[in-house]
């Protein structure tokens, strides 16, 4: 108990500038286990084995921690998505440079898996499934951007302003799905591997529109 008290007091001196992000981090950790509903002030200060003052001194709320673990986790995977999308600028060609784009997406979830897991697999939150869809609209507009030029460079896609909403659809799907794919852990795929079989699919769902 002494070891605890202990503990707690140190955690206060840390001030809230640098307990902010192992506020979240907890936060983090127990939304993917439990879902974003058991995400309070009393379950992150058991979490972190500190007192509930220790919290509130980061954040006013609940909500305002909530709000702040998802604009996080949100921001982060959306700039992975878009890495993702320009690792593709020095491919040698369409193939290769969907292939790559698949496999950075990818090598992101296995190098961090939990906020993928939140947004992706956890519990359906009305608080999740809002920043999800903000999310996947942004990274609609700037794939619509990347590839409409893309595409009638390589292959003069006829009709290209009615097909193309369609095919950024199934390219976001191919996105979700590989994601989710590997974060289940089914039938033993690397990212590595699963980034060449959709990035080989997707492509050529693309080439013969």
């Amino acid at each position: 108990m002494a070891e605890t008290r202990g503990a707690r007091s140190r955690a206060q001196h840390l001030g809230p500038e640098r307990r902010r992000p192992q506020v979240l981090d907890a936060a983090l950790a127990i939304a993917v286990q439990d879902g974003i509903g058991a995400v309070n002030v009393g379950s992150v200060a058991s979490h972190l084995g500190v007192t509930r003052p220790v919290i509130y001194a980061c954040f006013s709320d609940r909500v305002e921690m909530v709000e702040a673990l998802l604009d996080r986790e949100g921001g982060a995977l959306l700039d992975s998505m878009l890495d993702a999308l320009h690792s593709t600028g020095g491919s040698s060609g369409p193939q290769e440079a969907f292939v790559q784009g698949f496999r950075s997406m990818l090598a992101a979830v296995a190098a961090n898996p939990a906020p993928w897991r939140l947004m992706f697999t956890g519990e359906p939150d009305p608080a999740v499934s809002a920043r999800f869809r903000q999310a996947r609209e942004h990274l609609k507009q700037r794939s619509t951007e990347w590839f409409r030029p893309a595409v009638r460079a390589w292959w003069q896609t006829s009709d290209l302003d009615r097909k193309l909403p369609v095919l950024i659809e199934l390219f976001l799907c191919s996105c979700e799905a590989a994601v989710r794919s590997l974060l289940a852990g089914a039938d033993g795929w690397t990212a590595d591997e699963l980034g060449e079989f959709m990035g080989r699919a997707t492509y050529r769902a693309f080439k013969d529109a």
